[in-house]
Parts: C-alpha cells; sequence; structure tokens
C-alpha cells in the first residue's frame, strides 16, 4: 500500500487532505496516511481511530528540522519508501516586516521553506530508488500576489513555488512529479474571524465563493491520483477565482 505523509494534519486543509485520501475505496491507489502534527486533536484522532489499518499520527513540528530525516526514515523502515509527500504544515505571521522581529522572519521561513525542502530531500531518496513517487506543496495566491503585512511568509510561499519548479526536473525522469497547490482565501475559522468588511470585501473578488479546504484537499488528491502521473513543475491554483 502506497504511504504519504501529511504534514500539518491536525486541522484546516492538512486535515482535509487526510480525510480525502483515506476516503478512497481499496483498490491500486487507496493509501495509508501518515498523519504528522505536534498535536493530536480530537477531529484528528477520530478520523485515524475510524480507520486503524491505514491511519497513524507522527508527533512533530516541522519547525525542528534536525528531527525531519528520522521521521522519514522510520516511516520508511516500517513501511517502506514513502510514494508521496504533502508539505502542507505552514504559518504565517502578520506584521509589518519593518517592526517584524528577526526571529519570526526566521520562524515563517524556517517552517514554510526550509521544513518542506528538507523533507522532499530525504523523501525523494526513497522515491528515487523505487522509480516513483508524487511530492505535492501548499504554497498560496500571497506568492504571486503579495499582501500587505505578510512580505516574510509571501517570500516563503514564492521560494516554494521556485523550488517546486526545479526540483520537478531533477526528479522528472524517474518518474516522480513534484507540483504545488495555491489556495486563497477559504472558508475556514480564520476567515470567519475577520472584521464584517473586510470578509465581505474577500468574497466579493471570488465569482465562484471562497473555496473550503475541501475543495483545496480535492486538487491535492488529484495530484496524488492516477490523473496526476504527466503533471509536474506547475501551480495549480484553488481561489474561487480571486486572481482571474
Amino acid at each position: 500500500m502506497k504511504t504519504v505523509l501529511v504534514t500539518g494534519a491536525s486541522r484546516g486543509l492538512g486535515l482535509a487532505v487526510a480525510r480525502r485520501l483515506l476516503a478512497e475505496p481499496p483498490g491500486p491507489w487507496a493509501c495509508r496516511v501518515a498523519a504528522l502534527s505536534r498535536s493530536l486533536p480530537p477531529d484528528l484522532a477520530a478520523l485515524l481511530a475510524a480507520h486503524p489499518d491505514r491511519a497513524e499520527h507522527v508527533a512533530c513540528d516541522v519547525g525542528d528540522i534536525d528531527a525531519l530525516p528520522g521521521v522519514v526514515s522510520d516511516l520508511a523502515r516500517r513501511h517502506g519508501p514513502l510514494w508521496g509527500l504533502v508539505n502542507n504544515a505552514g504559518i504565517g505571521l502578520d506584521g509589518v516586516l519593518a517592526t517584524m522581529h528577526r526571529t519570526d522572519i526566521e520562524r515563517v521561513l524556517r517552517v514554510n521553506l526550509t521544513a518542506p525542502i528538507v523533507l522532499a530531500k530525504y523523501a525523494s531518496r526513497g522515491m528515487l530508488a523505487a522509480r516513483q513517487g508524487r511530492i505535492v506543496n501548499v504554497s498560496s495566491i500571497i506568492a504571486s500576489t503579495g499582501f500587505h503585512g505578510l512580505a516574510a511568509y509571501a517570500a516563503s510561499k514564492a521560494g516554494l513555488e521556485g523550488f517546486t519548479r526545479s526540483l520537478s526536473r531533477e526528479l522528472g525522469r524517474r518518474g516522480i512529479t513534484v507540483n504545488c497547490v495555491a489556495p486563497g482565501y477559504m472558508e475556514t475559522e480564520m476567515t470567519a474571524g475577520l472584521d464584517a468588511h473586510k470578509l465581505e470585501s474577500v468574497r466579493r473578488r471570488a465569482p465562484l465563493g471562497l473555496p473550503s479546504p475541501d475543495d483545496a484537499a480535492g486538487a491535492v488528491a488529484w495530484l496524488l491520483g492516477p490523473d496526476g502521473a504527466r503533471v509536474t513543475g506547475t501551480v495549480v491554483t484553488v481561489d474561487g477565482g480571486s486572481t482571474a
């Protein structure tokens, strides 16, 4: 059975991706999900309990870069080389760059960019040997549009997209795809907490309406599935048409 590591799986898009993958019926594309997160909240615990033979929790903070090689090697030892990696974990610290503390800048870059690169480095070793695999990096429309107060976050996501394009060329000859999914504002608890006027403005910019985490998870699942076999080095935007 294919093993897919999903980071940031405790809530939001990561949880939606894990749920979507575990909903796949038995067959060649059914996979085992290793759900990585710092904590095990009730929603994730319930999902894993419902699929005891196909899912497990990996307790780790992706900001702890030194721990990441061990995560990949432990999964490979128990289940064989990773077939899929979904780099979803990320943070966005809002703040004007001129007054943002350097430690916060470094944390954003470490979690959003360095961690995905390191995980891809170690996951791709087994993929290269197996001559197959899928890597999906979760970016954001902010990488291309920019946003006030999110300069470091935008830099980290733009870097992730450049990394994706280059890595796709390195790994493509061995049958490994590397892509990005770039969500826009999604209907989550986070957007529900926005100022009502700002939220309405965001919604007006999306002619299809704001997407949900399930919508973005569908794009991730498509890239991991059979129809994504010849798609690599690209960015799939899921924003309800906000950037059209």
